[in-house]
């Protein structure tokens, strides 16, 4: 018990240290920090407040809308304070008529706050209302009912484009928690499922990957995250994936894989990260979006391949059993690519050896 208890902690901390130091988290996320940005790029993005606002957390912009409405409040009713103090409509002045005010009861701040929150809103007036004795009253009042509906259009947009951002679509398609190696149709391939869980559509489905990794130049220099291209194809093809069912991703590894040097054996002690892209376009609101996962050496498993998900029924009707989705089993594999590649040379070497194309069979004479 305390054996298997101290292995569980173990197995912790390590999935810990690993998503600390992965550059892309198994959702999509970018694990990347940045230091010493100067002023002038942090100003760059109060100046795009558009996409900064989209971009920031709910609780963020929550609090914003929320202040924005209530210090304009404030402000202008400050200003509604001002203009009946100046005309004497304040309770402490001893206004001789309240019909030839200003503002009709506006009396005090709190009065000033609430005729301010009332032009602003547009609710109908009760107790307040502007006459036309004041040039400068009905002057702020104009302005304070142009900056309201502007304030108002804007945070209205701010919420929509917030709740139609493509990342969450995004969130109903999954990858495979593990990539395995294996063979197909005579060639090894490093395999990775994904689903859309969804029945709409993704149209113009593209889908890559890098391999990240730290290398060293011939002149010395070290790069830490040099990226390498990764192609990746499903039965159909390279482009305009059908993306209607789970799909299975497979990478060829021939001589000109990064993964051509790898083996069972040393695979788990190699330093690298895979990042896989899919990029696509939602079907009803024609927006398009970029799903990322990453794969580290210890979620690439040699020797397995996946389980079968797509069935047929009796009636014909296709179905996906997604309890299959990250199942894998074990499969005869070679230890190696390079093993691999020398064994299948081997077993198409002819065995009836070559034509020689310059030789020639004459006939002798015998002395």
């Amino acid at each position: 018990m305390t054996r298997s208890c101290l292995q569980l902690l173990i197995d912790l901390l390590t999935e810990w240290q690993i998503h600390r130091t992965r550059l892309v988290t198994k959702d999509g996320h970018c694990n990347i920090e940045y230091a010493n940005v100067r002023y002038s790029s942090l100003l760059a993005y109060m100046l795009d407040i558009w996409t900064t606002l989209v971009e920031i957390p709910w609780s963020f912009v929550m609090f914003l809308f929320t202040a924005s409405f209530l210090i304009t409040w404030f402000v202008f009713g400050l200003l509604w304070y001002w203009i009946a103090r100046d005309h004497g409509d304040l309770s402490w002045q001893n206004p001789p008529d309240f019909l030839n005010a200003c503002v009709v009861n506006v009396t005090g701040l709190t009065a000033a706050f609430l005729y301010s929150l009332e032009t602003q809103t547009f609710i109908a007036y009760g107790w307040r209302a502007i006459t036309t004795l004041c040039p400068g009253a009905i002057t702020v009042y104009v302005i304070q009912v142009i900056l309201g509906t502007i304030i108002t259009c804007f945070w209205g947009g701010v919420v929509t484009a917030k709740i139609s951002l493509p990342r969450r679509r995004a969130k109903a398609i999954v990858f495979s928690e593990m990539a395995v190696i294996c063979c197909r149709h005579d060639t090894l391939c490093l395999k990775i499922r994904v689903a859309n869980i969804r029945k709409s559509l993704m149209i113009g489905t593209q889908i890559y990957g890098k391999l990240i990794k730290t290398t060293v130049t011939p002149e010395g220099e070290t790069i830490i995250m040099d990226q390498v291209n990764i192609d990746f194809r499903v039965e159909t093809g390279k482009d305009n994936l059908f993306f209607i069912s789970p799909l299975t991703l497979y990478h060829v590894i021939d001589r000109k894989s990064p993964f051509f040097e790898m083996a069972a054996d040393n695979l788990h002690q190699q330093d690298f990260e895979l990042v896989v892209f899919l990029d696509s376009v939602a079907t009803y609101t024609s927006l398009s979006c970029q799903v990322r996962t990453s794969y580290v050496p210890k979620e690439i498993m040699w020797g397995y391949q996946f389980l079968p998900i797509i069935t047929r029924s009796k009636e014909g009707k296709y179905r996906v059993d997604f309890s299959n989705f990250a199942r894998v089993v074990p499969i005869s594999t070679a230890h190696c690519a390079y093993c691999f590649h020398s064994e299948r040379e081997q077993h198409h070497h002819p065995i009836h050896g070559t034509v020689n194309e310059g030789f020639e069979m004459i006939e002798t004479s015998e002395f």
